[in-house]
């Protein structure tokens, strides 16, 4: 602490204390405590960004490898690993979001958005999430796995649900464990399968791929897998989700995006910027040190908090104004050093394809209701959970 400004706790590991959106609580940490120690749920909060920076860039003092949740240990997939095992790991799958890979799929992916605006144009009215946010990323990501489209509404139940047992409550506990025993029980079958006739899909690459002359056993597929599908899925769609939201309450950029298309891009970073979908990951020090002023003790965890970084004061010119012309905007959406998002090229893409077809096919979209949208109680991966939108109605016009 600093001066003699009253100490707050900050419940970091909560999943209601993320759910009420808590901006005001970060910004008192960055002032007066950037290095903050959570009693309750045992871990150190990073709030700054040059912290944050430090600690993604510097894996050997601080690692992936004791598990990225503050109160979980490692599982089998890649993220919960150092190098060399991550950066071997993570060969097998950085082809598929290549900038090259991604580029082949634009087509694709304006075909996707359409298809799912052809489901409500004519109605001149929908709840943006869940007829539309929620199923592009999903479905992209769908697709990459090789999974059956089918199947695609349970996969995104499951993903929410897995997501949001993360609040603490025993009901959505209880949802999500058994969201994972499902999915486990799929996945292994999806597996099996793709041993014996493989695809052209990320899964059957997975499978029959070798690091160190060893395959990847059911384990450490099934976790990959479920990696690729939430980080594909929930962080895009609470980004076009809230993102959007930023848009039609600041009508004037909602205009501005109108009348210049090239302004999509600064607008979906500054999109990036503002939601910070991932609230937090986790590291271990691996020895005594400290950081901001505090003592970190080996062994225990600190939370890189994304969301308090992405408006520090220090870092970011009025960084509470939501902007689609900021420039210069090295926002940490994305996270840095080795474990930088590998999946942000698909990000955009599908980020800037979605505003593009939403500006020419619903140029008038409005909110239902100036209300700030109510967010998932979940200490992970956040954002809105509804949010009802108008249009003029229109035709449908994909094939």
């Amino acid at each position: 602490m600093t001066g003699h400004v009253a100490a707050r706790s900050l419940p970091l590991t909560s999943g209601e204390f993320w759910g009420r959106n808590p901006l005001d609580d970060l910004a008192w940490a960055r002032r007066h405590d950037p290095v903050h120690w959570d009693e309750a749920g045992g871990v150190w909060g990073v709030t700054r960004y040059d912290d944050v920076h430090a600690v993604s860039k510097n894996p050997e003092l601080f690692s992936n490898a004791q598990g990225i949740r503050p109160d979980n240990g490692a599982t089998p997939m890649l993220i919960d690993m150092d190098n060399p095992a991550h950066a071997q790991r993570r060969k097998l799958v950085n082809k598929a979001f290549s900038p090259t890979s991604v580029r082949q799929r634009a087509a694709g992916i304006e075909l996707i958005a359409d298809r799912l605006i052809d489901r409500v144009c004519e109605r001149g009215a929908c709840d943006f999430v869940w007829d539309l946010a929620a199923w592009v990323p999903l479905i992209v990501i769908g697709e990459s796995l090789g999974v059956d489209p089918l199947d695609y509404p349970t996969l995104l139940q499951w993903s929410d649900d897995l997501l949001s047992g993360l609040d603490g409550g025993e009901s959505s506990t209880e949802r999500m464990t058994q969201a994972f025993v499902e999915y486990e029980t799929y996945a292994r079958r999806l597996i099996a399968t793709r041993r014996t006739s493989p695809a052209d899909d990320l899964l059957s690459t997975l499978v029959h791929a070798e690091v160190d002359g060893a395959k990847l056993s059911d384990d450490e597929l099934i976790f990959d897998s479920l990696l690729i599908l939430i980080g594909g899925d929930e962080t895009t769609r609470h980004v076009i989700s809230g993102g959007v939201y930023q848009l039609l309450s600041h009508r004037d950029q909602w205009e501005q995006l109108r009348a210049d298309r090239d302004l999509v891009a600064s607008a979906t970073e500054e999109m990036l910027r503002w939601v910070s979908p991932i609230k937090n990951m986790a590291r271990t020090a691996t020895k005594d040190t400290e950081l901001g002023g505090k003592t970190i003790r080996a062994g225990q965890k600190l939370l890189l908090l994304y969301p308090s970084a992405n408006r520090d004061e220090g870092h970011f010119s009025d960084p509470d104004t939501f902007d689609i012309r900021r420039e210069p905007n090295d926002h940490v959406a994305f996270g840095f050093g080795v474990h930088v998002c590998m999946g942000s090229n698909l990000a955009r893409l599908e980020i800037t394809t979605v505003l593009n077809r939403l500006l020419t096919r619903l140029p008038d979209l409005e909110l239902v209701d100036d209300t700030e949208p109510a967010f998932r109680r979940a200490n992970f991966v956040s954002g809105y959970e509804s949010m009802p939108v108008t249009f003029t109605p229109s035709r449908r016009v994909a094939r």
